[in-house]
């Protein structure tokens, strides 16, 4: 079985995606974990933990057949370097991974339910695709709260208010 282009793709869009996400991660403050906008938004915490375990979805995805909210084990992060680390972890993971996926593999089926109750059901490929879109979703999410509380904006896709070091 020879390796996932797609895969090597999707490998090297992370990779391009990782540098500004760590960024944002080690500025969050630990003391703001609990923080949120509006009594309908994310505490910051569970947030930033959204954006450091995005990764490992994506060995999930490859490794494995279903994902369920309910039982899926998260990190409880004590600071912004415990981020930093748990996203490191996770990354290196989802990069093994991606580098040893095979097409054949990503045609297999992936479930995504909570507490038992199916959510949605679709190839491994299909399940992947959207990944990266979500991680720089949640980012995105992130960097308004940083603003919020007067955190620097790191530059991400050029300077930013705060980074003009592009």
């Amino acid at each position: 079985m020879s390796k996932s282009t797609f895969c090597s793709d999707l490998l090297k869009e992370l990779e391009a995606e990782t540098t500004s996400s760590r960024k944002c991660l080690e500025r969050i403050p630990s003391e703001l974990f609990g923080w949120k906008p509006h009594e309908r938004s994310m505490e910051t915490g569970y947030l930033a933990l959204i954006v450091a375990e995005i990764p490992k979805w994506i060995q999930h995805t490859i490794d494995g057949s279903e994902i369920d909210f309910a039982t899926f084990q998260h990190a409880q992060p004590k600071s912004g370097s415990d981020l930093v680390k748990h996203f490191d972890e996770n990354l290196q993971k989802a990069k093994q991974a991606l580098e040893r996926a095979t097409d054949e593999a990503l045609k297999e089926p992936f479930a995504l339910k909570n507490s038992g109750q199916l959510l949605v059901s679709s190839t491994k490929r299909e399940m992947l695709a959207p990944m990266i879109n979500h991680l720089v979703h949640h980012r995105g999410q992130l960097t308004i709260y940083m603003r919020l509380n007067n955190i620097p904006v790191p530059s991400i896709y050029g300077p930013s208010a705060d980074d003009r070091s592009f």
